[in-house]
């Protein structure tokens, strides 16, 4: 069997959007149409839901603060028809309030550097997170934040070592989600954040890629998630949603 590559996700006015499936796992890969990652769902048109809908997802995890959320002036107006048959969850990675954190990250987490701890901080709201995706019915199931990046990127990494995938193709997938995000900063008249040339990106996802390895190096996700109160009965259906081929 040959490695997969993750496969673009085309949904109209998704941004960067991608398939967890094809990333090679230890024992296969992950599965295609089970878990997509992406930024803020206020992008798509009512066209992009239709296709994603299409595509068999059914579930929507945003894992951004309640204050996020929200239409803004520049999103597409989408009609309540387009996401119908969509669940909708509200599963934060942090608490927006906390002083500590936002002085250590800013308002939003923007680097794998944050990753040990945020998790350390709210274990219970990630085992929320692997809960609801693994209570998910039949469906593929998108995560996203803001840009897709380093929220919604720890929570792919946790469900990515579950699997099986090893740090290397954990990193690679965080390195298309700073490609991503940061191309569609550069296709934006006013865009949120600064766009980085080519030169800035490449420095930004060596040091990313780093950060990221010596965060996965320690990383046990079963682990932290057994502690965090999540069963082994929720921590075997994670791993058939993200590993197991469809019956025949």
């Amino acid at each position: 069997m040959g490695n997969r590559p993750n496969r673009t996700v085309n949904w109209e006015g998704a941004a960067n959007a991608r398939d967890l499936g094809g990333i090679p796992a230890v024992s296969g890969y992950v599965q295609p149409g089970r878990v997509y990652r992406m930024g803020r769902s206020e992008w798509l048109t009512g066209r992009g839901w239709r296709q994603a809908h299409d595509a068999g997802v059914r579930t929507v995890v945003d894992l951004r603060n309640a204050a996020e959320i929200g239409r803004r002036d520049t999103d597409p107006v989408v009609p309540p028809a387009a996401v119908r048959g969509m669940r909708f969850l509200n599963l934060p990675t942090q608490e927006p309030d906390d002083p500590d954190f936002t002085a250590l990250t800013g308002p939003y987490m923007s680097s794998p550097r944050f990753y040990e701890e945020n998790l350390r901080r709210w274990p219970e709201k990630f085992a929320a997170i692997a809960q609801a995706v693994a209570d998910t019915p039949p469906g593929g199931v998108v995560l996203h934040c803001s840009a897709g990046r380093d929220r919604t990127g720890l929570v792919a990494a946790l469900l990515l070592d579950l699997a099986g995938v090893p740090p290397e193709g954990i990193a690679a997938d965080y390195r298309a989600a700073l490609a991503g995000i940061n191309d569609w900063h550069r296709r934006q008249p006013q865009p949120r954040e600064r766009p980085l040339d080519d030169a800035e990106l490449a420095g930004r996802a060596d040091a990313a890629e780093a950060e990221l390895l010596s965060f996965l190096r320690d990383l046990d996700a079963a682990a932290y998630l057994r502690s965090a109160g999540t069963g082994e009965e929720t921590l075997a259906r994670l791993r058939s949603r993200l590993l197991d081929s469809p019956s025949r």
